[in-house]
């Protein structure tokens, strides 16, 4: 069950503060009425971030598979209550069972299911927690969490493809770092001797210097180096979590050349998906578009699409704001606004997303074919470069002799 931190008073007037176990915030302050305290507030602690910490990461494809049963029950006639319990029973991983158990008691107490879902955002994308909202205002819930398991099932699938076609530069680069650094730091300095009277005698080429150099830094301030490598990464992780870093990482993932393409394309399909299945299902236009442009795992796509939805209340199409927006291509736009005249958008979004993931995979595979050569090349420079700026000195001093 799980805990409720509370804050009350006793007869004496004092607070009182503390954790106490229920199965609702309803029984937590029944429990505090019979230890005659007053509670002034009772809040849940955060069980998705213990679990996540203490039991591990919930895979996405177990994920998927939960929001599928979960729809099965539904069609079936199970209520809310009893399918999220069933579901939080058979769950084989902890975390998951815990983070559906506080759901659980989150839609018992009277909050909806995607607000139930919000809190634990650790473990609910917001691709997931829109389709529910669509769904539970749209009366196609069912529909909706067997549509995000699809949606979820091809992004697995779709990592899985990226991560297998990584692994192979991935290894690449680390073991040319890995000897580039050897390299440097062990190998460079058995010739500081040699370099020292070569130096003496006429100079070294500049390529040698800049070794050196590297060598003696790394050598005399490699942990700190590697400690202000380590300080920068982690201060940029925790900007990143923030709404400006989000903001800035998704505006320069856009800018990263082939890969911003790819990134783009994708938000888009999502975008386009998740539109055309709310508008195919009933839910207004606007409506749709709030609740899409939260799917599309990109703040920039997102907010252009939120101003597109401002112009469309004052009574434009949804092509013409979109299209100013400068992010959507412009055939996308053309059947767009073809779909709008002929009163067919939902289904022609749909075709645009298919459409849009077949080309953006295809870049994909382009982009990874690339990426294996670009790491070879870049990692013999690397090598070649130590190897050249150590051997220039022997050639100009065997030169200078002869």
């Amino acid at each position: 069950m799980p805990e409720f931190a509370y804050k009350a008073r006793n007869h004496a007037g004092s607070d009182v503060t503390g954790t106490i176990t229920a199965a609702s915030k309803r029984e937590a302050l029944c429990a505090l009425g019979e230890r005659e305290l007053f509670p002034m507030s009772v809040e849940t602690s955060s069980p998705a971030r213990i679990a996540w910490r203490r039991k591990g990461r919930i895979k996405t494809q177990l994920l998927a598979t939960t929001l599928t049963q979960m729809a099965d029950l539904l069609q079936s006639g199970v209520p809310m209550l009893r399918s999220l319990d069933v579901l939080a029973e058979q769950a084989v991983h902890p975390a998951l069972a815990e983070v559906l158990g506080d759901v659980r008691n989150q839609v018992a107490e009277g909050t909806p299911l995607d607000e139930a879902m919000a809190r634990h955002p650790r473990v609910f994308s917001e691709l997931t927690i829109s389709m529910v909202r669509a769904g539970s205002e749209g009366a196609f819930l069912e529909d909706a969490l067997k549509r995000t398991a699809d949606f979820l099932e091809k992004q697995e699938e779709l990592r899985g493809r990226i991560v297998g076609a990584m692994t192979y530069p991935a290894i690449l680069a680390t073991a040319g770092f890995v000897v580039t650094v050897v390299l440097i730091v062990f190998f460079v300095p058995k010739f500081s001797e040699l370099f020292a009277r070569l130096e003496e005698q006429g100079g070294l080429p500049a390529a040698t210097v800049a070794l050196l150099w590297i060598s003696d830094v790394l050598g005399r301030f490699g942990v700190l180096v590697a400690a202000a490598v380590a300080a920068a990464l982690y201060f940029a992780r925790r900007q990143l979590r923030t709404d400006e870093g989000r903001l800035f990482a998704d505006r320069t993932k856009l800018k990263i050349p082939i890969a911003g393409k790819i990134f783009l394309g994708y938000a888009i399909s999502r975008f386009c998906r998740v539109l055309g299945t709310l508008l195919r299902n009933g839910v207004p236009l606007l409506k749709s578009l709030e609740i899409s442009s939260d799917s599309t795992g990109n703040r920039v796509l997102s907010r252009a699409i939120r101003d597109s939805a401002e112009n469309v209340s004052s009574g434009e199409t949804l092509a013409k704001p979109l299209a100013e927006c400068g992010l959507i291509p412009r055939p996308v736009m053309a059947m767009i606004s073809v779909a709008e005249e002929s009163n067919n958008l939902d289904h022609v979004l749909i075709n645009i997303a298919d459409g849009i993931d077949r080309q953006t995979s295809m870049q994909l595979d382009l982009m990874v074919r690339l990426l294996e050569p670009l790491t070879l090349l870049i990692m013999a420079s690397a090598i070649l470069f130590v190897l050249i700026a150590l051997l220039l000195p022997v050639f100009q001093m065997s030169s200078t002799v002869t």
